[in-house]
């Protein structure tokens, strides 16, 4: 019986109660909204780490990451290049060299890590052809080219075929100076990694270095995320005297900026439903006030207090749960569409997306997983706005009540 009258009074005021039902659906739509935006940009950054930066997992000698000296390289790095490259799950393994310097020019000069790549793997690896925006890539007839980040290009005047000079220690501790050429201006989605990482051929790098054909460091690209845990643990069992890290440890900063997100999100979601719980509260009380007297005559013929309360509560979780699918509906809708198309945020400007690591198009994601979560943020929501209103109908007394 009580539910019965409960679905009935909600609709005796058909426009007040449609109003509540999208306001809950369009507060909901703005959370998953939100979610889904943050889910997106933590996922483009992680692959953006990934097939960019870092690749899933990396492989050094035990101590060349704490002061990046070069005669620390991978003893037998070929045979562990080789050993690596035949893991089933591995998509691609790739050696680079090494070494920290200063990069100079007539304009000034700047602090860089050079790379020393080799070419095609590198295309393959960073997605570094498809980052050059000036220049061409690297011309296998022609020696001593560079490549240049864009913020570093920009800092420095440099413009393709500029001349500049990479100053670095080598492996005997002897001062070495080269003159380089530019090639081509990249720019990706992480301003200050171009700024601090240029890239040369690895050849031409190994024989200022004074290391032949070695190499410093391996960078591994799996064929499924899932792998990295399983992977990095079977090559520590099978190398132990390497220092083998995945993406998450050689980016930290990226990994908590995920976890911390994920967290703020859910803070976010809170904000916009406990100002949401207030037009439920001022919907709820107007329905008490009007329906003072009615209230006066159940309490007055027997109904139990219990029982108005009961009313009260199922009438805002009748409202919540219109309202609910709604919102979840228009948001799945909304963030599938964009999923597919893509979000443009160029209009916060590429510049100060790009210095936290963000590209200008976002392909925001439907939080599957975290929908349980917000349905108990909107249950909870709804509990909340209905006590004050239970609270004052349960005060009426009876003879006050008719008289009104």
């Amino acid at each position: 019986m009580i539910f019965i009258m409960a679905w009935r009074n909600i609709w005796r005021n058909k426009m007040r109660s449609i109003i509540i039902i999208l306001s809950i659906a369009i507060g909901l739509f703005a959370g998953i909204a939100v979610l889904a935006l943050y889910k997106g940009m933590m996922k483009s950054r992680v692959r953006n780490v990934i097939d960019s930066e870092v690749g899933h997992l990396q492989i050094h000698n035990g101590r060349f990451k704490k002061d990046y000296e070069p005669q620390f390289i991978l003893a037998n790095g070929a045979g562990v290049l080789k050993a690596v490259s035949k893991i089933p799950e591995v998509k691609l393994a790739a050696s680079r060299s090494i070494t920290m310097g200063m990069l100079a020019t007539p304009t000034g000069s700047a602090g860089v890590q050079i790379n020393g790549v080799i070419p095609d793997l590198e295309y393959r690896l960073s997605q570094l052809q498809k980052k050059i925006i000036k220049g061409k890539p690297f011309d296998p007839t022609k020696k001593n080219e560079i490549m240049v980040g864009g913020k570093l290009a920009k800092k420095l005047k440099l413009k393709p075929r500029s001349k500049l000079v990479l100053t670095f220690t080598d492996t005997a501790g002897n001062m070495v100076s080269s003159a380089f050429r530019v090639a081509g201006i990249y720019q990706s989605d992480n301003a200050p990694l171009d700024e601090k990482n240029v890239y040369v051929n690895i050849n031409e790098l190994n024989v200022l270095l004074g290391i032949s054909n070695s190499f410093h460091e391996i960078v591994i690209l799996l064929k499924n995320d899932a792998d990295v845990k399983k992977i990095q643990l079977v090559l520590q069992q099978k190398f132990p005297v390497y220092q083998i890290d995945s993406w998450r440890e050689i980016s930290p900063e990226t990994d908590l900026l995920v976890k911390t997100v994920d967290q703020y999100s859910y803070i976010i979601m809170f904000i916009i439903m406990f100002a949401l719980a207030f037009g439920i509260v001022n919907t709820m009380l107007m329905a008490i006030l009007e329906r003072t007297r009615e209230i006066g005559m159940m309490v007055a013929l027997g109904t139990n207090r219990i029982k108005i309360f009961l009313l009260i509560f199922l009438e805002t979780i009748f409202l919540t749960l219109a309202g609910t699918p709604v919102g979840i509906f228009i948001g799945w809708v909304t963030t599938a569409y964009f999923n597919k198309h893509g979000l443009d945020l160029s209009g916060m400007g590429r510049e100060m997306m790009s210095s936290f690591g963000f590209g200008t198009i976002i392909y925001p994601e439907f939080p599957a997983d975290k929908i349980s979560g917000v349905l108990l943020i909107v249950i909870g929501t709804a509990l909340i706005s209905c006590l004050f209103p239970a609270i004052k109908a349960l005060k009426l007394q009876p003879v006050e009540a008719l008289r009104r």
